[in-house]
């Protein structure tokens, strides 16, 4: 099983991430190690990346799927169009949307920028939620509200739903 965990940032992709690879025994990764040198400037400027920005990274994202048979990376796989791309690298790719509201989320990354050197920032939140399209019904994977669940929660219940 390849699984992606998606979002907005500060939604807990990382988080969420590297507790569900743990406890299916899965290995773990996290797309941000993956991002050019160039897109991690960009965002810690806090200017959005574009499309072609993400273009080569989501092809190293969905060539490190491939590379795995069970797998848990986070990535935020906004669109549609970024999911189908990691879809045609590898087989099997399950998402899980760690979504909530606005308020919630730029209350993360403020407190995560007093804590740590993360790149983004609150200044990336507009564009992202502005960008994000949520799952489709005929995507295979599930919605879990963040703002309402403990990291802890999110990994059960997508156990349950995965089972």
């Amino acid at each position: 099983m390849r699984i992606v965990v998606m979002g907005v940032t500060g939604c807990g992709k990382s988080t969420v991430g590297a507790r569900l690879a743990e406890s299916l025994g899965a290995e773990f990764g996290d797309a941000d190690d993956l991002h050019p040198p160039e897109n991690v400037d960009k965002m810690a400027r806090g200017i959005p990346l574009s499309d072609d920005d993400r273009r080569p990274w989501l092809a190293l994202v969905g060539e490190w799927l491939a590379s795995r048979d069970h797998a848990v990376i986070a990535c935020s796989a906004l669109k549609r169009a970024y999911r189908d791309q990691l879809r045609e690298a590898a087989d099997g790719v399950f998402f899980v949307h760690l979504a909530a509201p606005f308020s919630a989320i730029s209350a993360r990354i403020e407190e995560r920028t007093r804590t740590t050197d993360h790149f983004a920032g609150v200044d990336l939140l507009v564009s992202q939620f502005a960008a994000l399209e949520p799952l489709q019904g005929d995507e295979d994977g599930l919605t879990v509200d963040i703002a309402k669940s403990t990291p802890q929660q999110a990994v059960d219940y997508t156990r349950q739903v995965i089972a």
